[in-house]
Parts: structure tokens; C-alpha cells; sequence
């Protein structure tokens, strides 16, 4: 016997060929061949004329790239935000309701299948119109099943589709986007903490070479050698000293609390210990301008936004044509007998129903206008997020050079502070000088030291922000499908 093909398939590929959404195009953006801040472009210069084009990337790999600062305890923190932050939760929940939305909009895509049964015992009244001579009470049953499919001749579903299917993926990049904003803050805020660390070991070490200090001045005073002028000097600088242990112990206090809300922990019961181990700054490749369009998931998401309001600008035209819907019904009917019985059948092949738009008082032509210029407007959103991506690498990069060179000297300056105020305390003890020297020598050591160890925090952070601006993974793109995202999904 000849096997019957369904023809549904058949009737869907001939209907779905017109579609009224203007072809996307994804916008090209000329790109510099070099950072201007990197060591490939001249130092304060524009580079040379050399131009690459980039298409933009829907999705690269980020993990991981905390490894480069090798601290367990930075490594421990992060792989707790991945489970913990109500931040990432929540943005993990807006990427599942636009999956689920646009599940919803494909269904519009396959045909709706409806089964209805129904079942009662009826008499009808003597004095009722038409009423029969019997009246006894009879049984009645009905089960059928109709079909129905919007003939999509136009694109509107699909239309509809795609742009609800684009609107989950920019809300997939936003989350990779919130996870990397939380992972480089988090990173931020654990390196600031070990800068006070650093200082308050740095202060620790001020306040028993100020205790000795004044010790020695109260001896002195009390056998003549010193005034009580030096002996005040050197109890206000002992008392300055602890109170800016007391400070910077607040300040610490609340970037661990702020560290704790970050991987989702109650700030009573979260604590950092103390360490005073300061790796150097790791270096950054940065690569070149046109890989960072593929790297920034902000850049993604602005991108497939685009995508969506192109793809509506299709739906809003689709509402000029008619609306075309097919249907079947068939089952079983009965009043009197089996309902299976073979008369009980029926079926029916139909309604083609059709709405025809005539005249709306210019409400379609407005709706054009307005996926128009919302496409415009993102259009607009999707240059300026790249501009703004382009311009936060160079300064996290002239942050990171400067920062460098600005280190080297703050060092030689904190050295030569610090054999100042050596050479100032043995003048003294010597008589060869009054407290207000030794004084002086301390407050320009204690400061430099201080400088010091705020510059290198500050490139650190530095660090830790070309990483943000470069969009995470650096090691080299590792550019895949935008569905591939879900498998950075924590």
C-alpha cells in the first residue's frame, strides 16, 4: 500500500517565504589597529593609519582570568559569588522569563490542537418551541478535536519570533555582563582590603617606632636634655599615628562587609583575616582593538537588542496585510445511540477566516514610525556602547602604564624618606637637633610609605579594571556560537 505523506509540512514551506522585516545587518565597526595607551602605539600618539574591520561577537569565554593574581583566597571568593550573589541570581532569573517569553511566541509558530468532550442528560420542556411529542430524558455526548494555523504569509509570527528569540539573547549577554561587573568587583574590593591590610601593618610598625621615640623624649625631658615642647610633639604624633590605625581599621571593617554582601553572606558572620602578602601586578595583554568587540558582552547584548527592533520593524509592517486562519474539526456526535457508532461521525474541513485591515486612523503607519526609530535609537545605543568600551580600555590601560612608572618613583621617594628620618632620630639622640626635625622626618616617612602602598593598590585595581573593560577572558578569543553562552550559566 502507498504510504500518505502529511502535507502540513509541505503547506508551512510554501507559506513561509515572504517575510517584510528589513534584512539585518550587523554594523561594521572601523576599529585602530593599536591601542593608543599600548606599547604598539606610539607613547601619547595616535597610532599609524592602519585599520582593521571587527564584527561584533555574541559571547567568549571569561572565566578564570583571577588566576593571573594567584591568591587562593581571591580564587575562594569568586567561586562562592558564582553560587551565592542574589545579584547574579536575579539576573539569571531575568535571562530564564526571556526564554520562557519567547517559547511562548514560538508556539505561534505550529498549529494549536484543541480536544473537547462533553457529556449531560436532557428533557426537554413540553411548552418549548418545536418540542417533540416524546419528552422523556435522553443522553447526549459529543467529543471532537479541531486544528487551527495562522497562515503566516507575511513574517508577523516569525517576525515576532525572532525578535522575542533576540531579546533572550541579549538578556543571556546581560547576564554574563552582570557576572563579570560582580566578579571585577569583588576583585576591586579584595584588593583594597589587603591595601589597608598593608597599612595597617604599615602603622603597626609607625606606632612602636613612635612609642620608642617618645619614650626617649620623656626620658630626655625628665633629665633636662629635651623640652616639654619636644615631649608634646612626641605624644601627638604617637596619638596621630593611632588614630589613623583606628581609621583605616573602619574603613577595612566595612569593605569586608561589603565584600560579604557581594558572595551573598551575612556580614555578622563574614570574616577576612588579615594578610600581608602583596603579589606584583600581573601584566595584560590587551590584543588588538578589533578582538574587543567580540569579548564585551555589553557589546552582545546592545547588538542583539538591535536584532529585535529590526526584526519588529517586520511585524509592524505585516499589520497592512490580512490575517489568515485555516481550521478542521472533527469527533463524534450523539443524542440517541452509540457514540461510537458509525452515523455518530462528523468532520469538517474550514473555516478560512480572513481580517482585513481597511482604514485605523494612521495607528499602523505609527507603529512603523515607531519600530523605525526604535531601531534607530538602539542603533544609536549599540555606537555609543562601543565608544564607551573603547574609551574605558584606554584609560584602564594609560592607568596601568602610568601607575607603573609612577610606583618606581613613589618607592625611591618612601626610601629616601625613610634614611631621612633614621638619620634625624640619631641627630637627635646625639643632640645634634631638636624633636621638630625627628618630627618632620617621621611625618614625610610615614606619608611616603603610605603613598606607596595606595599606588600599588591602585594598580591592582588598575588591573583588575582593564580586565572589566577588555571584557574578561584575555588569554585570546574564544569566539562560539551566541547559544554557547548557557554554558557560562552558573
Amino acid at each position: 500500500m502507498r504510504r500518505i505523506r502529511p502535507a502540513w509540512p509541505l503547506l508551512f514551506a510554501a507559506l513561509s517565504g515572504c517575510a517584510l522585516a528589513p534584512p539585518f545587518e550587523r554594523p561594521v565597526i572601523r576599529t585602530p589597529a593599536a591601542y593608543k595607551a599600548s606599547p604598539d602605539g606610539p607613547d601619547g600618539q595616535a597610532p599609524g593609519p592602519a585599520w582593521t574591520v571587527a564584527t561584533p561577537g555574541d559571547a567568549v569565554r571569561r572565566d578564570g582570568w583571577w588566576s593571573v593574581f594567584q591568591d587562593p583566597a581571591l580564587d575562594a571568593l569568586l567561586a562562592e559569588l558564582d553560587h551565592a550573589s542574589p545579584t547574579l541570581a536575579a539576573a539569571l532569573a531575568r535571562y530564564d522569563q526571556a526564554r520562557a517569553v519567547a517559547g511562548l511566541e514560538s508556539a505561534g509558530l505550529h498549529p494549536r490542537l484543541t480536544l473537547t468532550g462533553r457529556a449531560e442528560r436532557h428533557q426537554s420542556s413540553q411548552t418549548s418551541a418545536g418540542a417533540q411529542t416524546s419528552t422523556d430524558p435522553e443522553d447526549r455526548f459529543f467529543l471532537g478535536a479541531a486544528l487551527g494555523y495562522e497562515l503566516d504569509l507575511w513574517g508577523r509570527v516569525r517576525n515576532a519570533v525572532e525578535a522575542r528569540h533576540a531579546d533572550a539573547e541579549a538578556s543571556q549577554a546581560d547576564m554574563v555582563n552582570v557576572r563579570l561587573s560582580l566578579q571585577t568587583a569583588l576583585a576591586d574590593a579584595y584588593f583594597r582590603l589587603r591595601g589597608l591590610d598593608s597599612e595597617l601593618a604599615l602603622l603597626d610598625q609607625t606606632v612602636t617606632a613612635y612609642r620608642r621615640a617618645q619614650a626617649l623624649t620623656q626620658t630626655r625631658h625628665e633629665v633636662g636634655l629635651a623640652s616639654g615642647l619636644d615631649a608634646g610633639r612626641a605624644e601627638t604624633q604617637l596619638a596621630g599615628a593611632q588614630a589613623r590605625r583606628v581609621d583605616v581599621r573602619r574603613r577595612r571593617a566595612g569593605i569586608e562587609n561589603q565584600i560579604a554582601a557581594l558572595v551573598g553572606e551575612v556580614a555578622s558572620d563574614f570574616t577576612l583575616p588579615p594578610s600581608n602578602s602583596r603579589p606584583p601586578p600581573p601584566h595584560i595583554p590587551s590584543g588588538v582593538p578589533s578582538e574587543l568587540l567580540q569579548r564585551r558582552p555589553d557589546i552582545a547584548a546592545a547588538e542583539r537588542r538591535m536584532a529585535a527592533a529590526n526584526a519588529r520593524i517586520g511585524v509592524a509592517r505585516a499589520a497592512y496585510f490580512p490575517v489568515l486562519n485555516i481550521g478542521a474539526a472533527g469527533g463524534r456526535q450523539t443524542t440517541r445511540g452509540a457514540l461510537f457508532s458509525a452515523p455518530a461521525g462528523f468532520w469538517s474541513l474550514g473555516p478560512l477566516s480572513a481580517t482585513i485591515p481597511l482604514w485605523d486612523g494612521g495607528a499602523r503607519k505609527a507603529e512603523v514610525a515607531a519600530s523605525r526609530a526604535g531601531h534607530a535609537e538602539l542603533s544609536a545605543a549599540y555606537r555609543g556602547t562601543v565608544l564607551e568600551a573603547f574609551r574605558e580600555v584606554e584609560d584602564a590601560m594609560t592607568a596601568a602604564r602610568d601607575l607603573a612608572e609612577q610606583a618606581v618613583q613613589q618607592h625611591r621617594a618612601a626610601d629616601a624618606a625613610r634614611r631621612t628620618e633614621a638619620l634625624a632620630l640619631v641627630l637627635y639622640e646625639e643632640g645634634a637637633s631638636d624633636f621638630l626635625d625627628v618630627v618632620t622626618a617621621q611625618t614625610a616617612a610615614l606619608e611616603s610609605e603610605r603613598a606607596a602602598l595606595a599606588v600599588e593598590t591602585s594598580r591592582m585595581q588598575a588591573a583588575v579594571a582593564l580586565i572589566r573593560a577588555l571584557g574578561g577572558g584575555y588569554a585570546g578569543p574564544e569566539t562560539h556560537r551566541s547559544g554557547d553562552l548557557a554554558a557560562e550559566t552558573p
